[in-house]
């Protein structure tokens, strides 16, 4: 492989990790404590975040424009919204975009104040992006979320008796609670350096811990539904009736909790029940758009769905929500969808309708739905794919861990790391001379590219991380060593430079090969264990033996030969001993 050939992969490999290492670089070096603190807060407090600002960025710029002074400086992005609606609404733009002319822009002061809270909103967003991106702390060094979960037998039991038609015993209870632990290790522990806790508590609790910044959000996407996900046929006959009752009595129909009265509704059977019609709103939270009245018989329980993806249409390119169903759940909903074509089937999580299909044919295993958009085909294939957890989960207790290192300790330990690093470095410049620039810039090469692959993935850093990180770069110094050493070998029979080099790396590859594939191997077995510091250990051991072997083989022999080919190097400058 020439060495243009090799010196592009390793600009294009620098190039594409400095890209994943940018997310981790800019949310721990670029952005505000504050913006920190906002960015990690849950959807309502960012709405109310978003909402509250906005009021006061309108209230100053309409103070401005009353004082006929220029639009605030953080205000300035409204100028740009102001421009585009004068040029859809075709008026002539002003000689200068001052307060005044910003103002009279918008058609309302209700649309100013939209457009100033979008704004935030989508910043806030952005930024709750950019954080779910970079490199995570774990809980021993950043602290993160304890987490009771209670499982409701209750609930449980009703279902059996619903579906089954017979009481719950024992081997249900302890079927449900293994299940529900394995459904939530597949949602929390994706990589092996999440380190999740999670074990079960009690006959009917779990407990959970999860690494990382204390984001009530991440509760939400590890319980999502809680179990309640189901399908219900509609009435719209009743449907009709109650929005009809509702719309002549909307203020005795829901009490002050928003639950529905117990008095009779006229054309709503007693085997209906009403329930509200939800949609995800502009921050993401569920946003009541009505009512409908669905039968009180479950259907078909989400617990039989296998599989969902979003598809792409053949004929008309719109997403479709494509299901699995088991073969119980195959010919319980051939059953159902046979005796009730044309009719409305609602999608229902945790007493919420979710989605609306119509049944078009009798359909056994494969289940297609259509009628979205793409983001709202992708929420409904991801709640069919989560949401069916066994038993229904409730959060029992909840409570922010603080790290158990403190902010003083983790920077000792980082300038310990650093210096035992450049002590390293330093040892390499003096003893092997020349030669250890070279090992020093495949050093830091190493460093980089190991970072970069935890920001790529998502990883979450923890001490025993590190301590694996901390370990093959060890390693990396060791192949640095046996390569040199080759060298001087070589040197010592009287070898030119460039047949010393090549020497030097030819004989050494397999040493260094064998230790580090043994040591790969090690952690591949490492990692099969269950438990979060061991494998976190194991995974960070095994991209570091990748990264190290990289940059030991491959960059520091393309050091070497640029400076023989390119530089016209004609010495070895590897030890003090040989000239």
């Amino acid at each position: 492989m020439s060495k243009r050939y090799r010196f592009g992969i390793i600009l294009i490999t620098m190039a594409v990790c400095l890209l994943f290492l940018l997310p981790t670089i800019r949310w721990y070096f670029m952005v505000p404590k504050e913006a920190k603190t906002i960015a990690l807060g849950s959807r309502e407090q960012i709405k109310d975040y978003a909402s509250q600002t906005a009021r006061l960025g309108l209230d100053r710029i309409v103070a401005a424009a009353n004082q006929d002074e220029p639009v605030p400086e953080d205000l300035a992005f409204l100028i740009a919204r102001a421009k585009r609606n004068r040029g859809e609404n075709k008026t002539p733009a002003p000689d200068r975009w001052d307060a005044p002319a910003v103002v009279s822009s918008f058609f309302s002061e209700q649309e100013a104040r939209e457009a100033l809270e979008a704004k935030y909103r989508d910043d806030i967003f952005a930024l709750k992006d950019l954080q779910k991106n970079a490199v995570q702390l774990g809980l021993d060094l950043s602290g993160g979320l304890s987490i009771v979960l209670q499982a409701d037998m209750n609930a449980l039991a009703e279902r059996t008796r619903q579906l089954y038609n017979r009481e719950l015993n024992d081997g249900d209870r302890e079927d449900a609670i293994n299940r529900a632990l394995e459904v939530l290790n597949n949602r929390i522990d994706r990589f092996g350096l999440t380190e999740p806790v999670i074990r079960r508590q009690g006959p009917d609790q779990i407990y959970v811990e999860i690494p990382g910044t204390a984001d009530p959000e991440r509760i939400n996407s590890i319980i999502m539904g809680r179990g309640g996900l189901a399908f219900h046929l509609v009435d719209t006959d009743a449907a009709a009736a109650f929005n009809r009752h509702y719309a002549k009595y909307p203020d005795s129909t829901f009490d002050s909790g928003g639950n529905l009265l117990d008095t009779p509704i006229p054309g709503v059977p007693p085997d209906v029940v009403i329930r509200g019609v939800y949609t995800k709103d502009r921050y993401g939270l569920d946003e009541r758009v009505g009512y409908t009245a669905i039968k009180r018989e479950v259907g078909l329980d989400g617990n039989h769905i296998q599989s969902a993806l979003v598809e792409r249409n053949q004929m008309n390119g719109k997403p479709e929500v494509t299901f699995f169903l088991s073969a119980e759940g195959g010919d319980i909903f051939y059953q159902l969808t046979s005796a009730n074509v044309g009719k409305p089937l609602a999608i229902v999580l945790d007493d919420r309708v979710k989605s609306q299909a119509t049944i078009e044919d009798a359909i056994r295993d494969r289940v297609r739905l259509t009628g979205f958009g793409a983001e709202e085909a992708n929420n409904i294939a991801l709640t069919l794919r989560t949401a069916a957890l066994p038993v229904e989960l409730e959060v029992a207790n909840l409570k922010a861990i603080g790290a158990s290192l403190g902010e003083d300790t983790i920077k000792q330990g980082i300038y310990a790391l650093f210096g035992g690093l450049a002590a390293v470095m330093i040892f390499i410049l003096v003893f092997y001379k020349g030669a250890g620039v070279n090992a020093v810039v495949a050093q830091i090469l190493n460093i980089y590219f190991m970072g970069s692959i935890l920001s790529a993935f998502n990883f979450t850093l923890t001490l025993p991380g590190i301590a694996g990180f901390i370990l093959t770069i060890g390693m990396a110094v060791d192949a640095n060593v046996i390569i040199f050493e080759r060298m001087k070998e070589e040197l010592a029979l009287g070898k030119g430079r460039k047949a010393a080099v090549d020497a030097g790396f030819d004989k050494a590859f397999w040493a260094i090969m064998d230790s580090n594939i043994t040591t790969f191997i090690a952690a591949l077995f490492l990692s099969q264990f269950r438990s979060g510091p061991i494998q976190g250990f194991a995974v960070s051991l095994a991209i570091g033996v990748f990264s190290s072997v990289f940059t030991a083989l491959f960059v520091s022999r393309l050091i070497f030969d640029f400076q023989t080919d390119v530089l016209g190097s004609k010495g070895l400058s590897v030890s003090w001993r040989i000239k």
